[in-house]
């Protein structure tokens, strides 16, 4: 039976585990593979790991990185950064990885997404959408290149493009609410939900059980992503790697389940 999913994502910055709040100010908080060992133990529906370096340095994937992740792992991962050809997703999926996650790579050239998912087949293929307000009607816009670059795109459009492309899964990422822990940009995830009927799973300013417990009271099945939700504790951000626990976890999926 399908469930929401409870998606913690980590960020590595020059070799580092590091949280940002709007892609910036970055806060190291860890090893990656250490992160990895302990949401093993807490049995996480599954992991995204992004590499936020490789792309905006015009760097190739760091396979001995992902090899000892994919390793540690116990769980699927979604591994994302500096994806730019079908030989790289397919030698990925080669290590182990059960997703590979595109950006700005297929807003350049969307036929990436048709070309990946031929090769490795769609399940695999994750595109990456990230938005960012712009301009002075502060409109939601597709950025890249970590919120460094406009595409003139508008998020619903390139989402409904995505999927007719062949993405198995789109991951929607608010830039404005990274970090913040004030909640979802849940009127964005609503537009996009409407627009696509694949998978969607949504990531950007989730602060506590009770925004998970929204989002999927609003929208079901979905994946809901954090990053700073499951690595910090308290008003005053310990570092602490952190999930909900059986209980807590049923009781979101029986929200998510009854959800209209």
């Amino acid at each position: 039976m399908l469930r929401p999913r409870l998606i913690p994502c980590l960020l590595i910055h020059k070799g580092g585990l590091v949280k940002s709040v709007q892609f910036g100010a970055h806060k190291y908080v860890g090893d990656p593979i250490n992160a990895v060992r302990i949401f093993n133990e807490k049995e996480v529906d599954e992991l995204m790991v992004v590499d936020i370096d490789a792309t905006r340095n015009g760097h190739e994937p760091n396979y001995k990185t992902i090899a000892h992740l994919a390793a540690e792992c116990r769980m699927p991962l979604c591994y994302g950064g500096g994806v730019n050809s079908t030989s790289q997703l397919e030698r990925i999926i080669g290590l182990g990885v059960e997703k590979v996650a595109m950006s700005a790579a297929v807003v350049h050239r969307p036929e990436l997404i048709s070309e990946a998912s031929k090769r490795v087949g769609n399940q695999s293929v994750v595109v990456v959408i990230d938005v960012k307000k712009t301009g002075l009607f502060r409109k939601p816009e597709v950025v890249t290149h970590n919120a460094t670059r406009r595409t003139g795109l508008n998020p619903v459009a390139f989402a409904r493009r995505v999927e007719e492309l062949g993405a198995g899964e789109i991951v929607l990422n608010s830039v404005d609410h990274d970090g913040e822990m004030n909640g979802y940009d849940l009127d964005l995830i609503a537009q996009v939900r409407e627009a696509v009927s694949v998978p969607l799973t949504v990531l950007g300013g989730a602060g506590s059980l009770a925004d998970l417990q929204d989002l999927v009271m609003r929208h079901g099945i979905i994946g809901a992503a954090a990053g700073s939700l499951f690595v910090f504790k308290g008003k005053y951000r310990a570092v602490l790697i952190n999930y909900p626990n059986r209980d807590e976890k049923d009781a979101l999926c029986a929200a998510g389940m009854n959800a209209r």
